[in-house]
């Protein structure tokens, strides 16, 4: 079995159906690029795999694990973590702050505790404070971290997510468009960056992204969504080549 895998996934919002019986399988490691255009059904999947929406049939199997039935809660607990779309952030938490938030589920003395400073509330804060910095510096941004998070630049809050989606100390992350927004020229900065999270982390990645000249550098291996069908799965010479993703995309007479 695949570190991760849908087998016939399926979810219907009333008349309609978002994802249509995928099959999709990323070994541990993998960097997974899925495109395709918009209303394709990237995002769905994404609260699909972290519990935000239950499938209407099929499976998610994580590291042997069916994760179909458990909480959203629970899925993170089994090590997946996300970024989203939107940039979600927290107006009245520094910039170190929103990344020790992204720990919360492997502290111990609870929000009361933290807040009262009661027990070994204090010296958690200050070990869970020294990793989220160290988690900055690996992102970049540590010189901003006593900042308020909104008050980062566009660039670097998506940067800032994905320092906090790390918090969590993930073994798969899902990344949804984390190039969104961000100057052409940063696009190799990013990455390095998602190359350093999984080479120097071990963390598998799955990545939706609309930036293609991201994808198709990043990518071990790329899927594209149309209708919410998977309508090719390959590497980035096969998938730029194939004569389905081109009529998705721009139609049936032009070329990628």
């Amino acid at each position: 079995m695949a570190y991760l895998e849908m087998k016939d996934l399926s979810i219907d919002f009333g008349g309609l159906r978002a994802v249509n019986k995928l099959n999709m399988a990323v070994e541990k490691g993998e960097i997974r690029g899925i495109i395709g255009p918009n209303g394709a059904g990237k995002t769905t999947l994404f609260n699909l795999i972290t519990g935000v929406y239950s499938p209407t049939e099929g499976s998610i199997y994580f590291a042997g694990k069916d994760l179909a039935k458990l909480s959203p809660h629970r899925i993170a607990a089994t090590g997946i973590s996300r970024t989203f779309q939107n940039i979600q952030l927290f107006k009245s938490l520094s910039v170190v702050e929103t990344v020790m938030v992204g720990m919360h589920s492997h502290t111990k003395t609870g929000i009361l505790g933290s807040y009262f400073k009661i027990g070994n509330a204090r010296k958690e804060e200050t070990e869970t404070r020294n990793k989220s910095m160290e988690i900055l510096e690996f992102i970049g941004l540590k010189r901003f971290h006593d900042r308020p998070s909104t008050h980062l630049s566009f660039g670097q809050m998506r940067l800032l997510e994905i320092a906090r989606a790390l918090a969590a100390d993930p073994k798969i992350i899902l990344l949804d468009e984390p190039a969104a927004g961000i100057h052409p020229n940063k696009i190799v900065e990013v990455d390095s960056l998602l190359r350093k999270i999984r080479d120097e982390k071990g963390v598998t990645i799955l990545l939706v992204e609309h930036v293609l000249k991201l994808v198709i550098s990043i990518s071990d291996r790329i899927t594209v969504l149309n209708q919410g069908a998977r309508i090719a799965e390959g590497d980035s010479s096969e998938i730029m080549n194939n004569p389905d993703v081109v009529k998705a995309y721009l139609g049936e007479d032009a070329h990628l």
